[in-house]
């Protein structure tokens, strides 16, 4: 039987202080039959160039997008459009996996024709680690789970929908509800660390925490107490730190 054929996405944009990283994670793949797409918002500085000259390490089956784009969200989406691969994984340019992040997915995947499978997550912030955790999806109408480390089936992209592009920082969130919601995808939980997350980009802003209450707060999630004092005390928050 043949090795299933896995896509990675890294949606990138002027991203040349942390990409090297992220290109050096799928080189390093222990799981060899990977399917790479980068998809550049029209880099201005030397991302590209740091892309060409890796090239040659690089998985064979290689995609160089480079385009003006409308948000991380729209680049994700055209690399799923794109992507030939059973299951599907997005790694941002600012994080990377570990060596054997695609073999751990490959060796936990159920063949289901709707599946999300997911793992445990290490944050960094100002280059130390912080926090090494997984939630369960059990919990997703609290709690979104580990996205940076999500593989996901392209019959759930193709049928179930992809990202909204309406929201600046929550998309994955409402994404993976929508699947929860659906009751029609497996989640699958693996418990071993398959992905590095730098803290500090819009996901953790005060942005991500409005749009996340928001989210919670429309699907009927979050009473409109909680959803008022959440906005207030965000509004405070960010009037602060200036």
């Amino acid at each position: 039987m043949s090795e299933l054929l896995i896509s990675v996405i890294t949606p990138c944009f002027n991203s040349e202080k942390t990409i090297e990283k992220t290109l050096e994670c799928i080189e390093n793949q222990t799981y060899k039959n990977i399917e790479y797409i980068i998809v550049d918002g029209g880099s201005t500085d030397r991302t590209l160039e740091i892309i060409e000259k890796h090239k040659d390490k690089l998985p064979k089956r290689f995609i160089l997008i480079s385009e003006k784009d409308n948000g991380i969200y729209d680049a994700m989406n055209k690399g799923i459009e794109r992507s030939s691969g059973k299951l599907i994984g997005i790694v941002n340019s600012d994080d990377w996996y570990e060596n054997d992040t695609v073999e751990q997915i490959v060796s936990n995947y159920k063949h289901n024709k709707y599946e999300v499978i997911y793992g445990m997550q290490k944050t960094y912030l100002n280059g130390k680690e912080k926090a090494t955790f997984i939630y369960h999806h059990d919990f997703l109408p609290e709690q979104m789970i580990t996205h940076p480390t999500c593989f996901v089936t392209r019959d759930t992209y193709n049928d179930l929908g992809k990202f909204d592009l309406t929201y600046r920082s929550a998309a994955d969130y409402d994404l993976m509800l929508r699947y929860y919601e659906s009751k029609k995808v497996v989640f699958t939980p693996v418990y071993k660390v398959l992905s590095n997350f730098q803290l500090g980009g819009m996901s953790s802003s005060q942005t991500g925490v409005r749009e996340n209450a928001t989210i919670r707060h429309n699907r009927g999630y979050m009473t409109d107490s909680k959803y008022r004092f959440v906005m207030l005390k965000s509004k405070i928050y960010q009037m602060l730190k200036g």
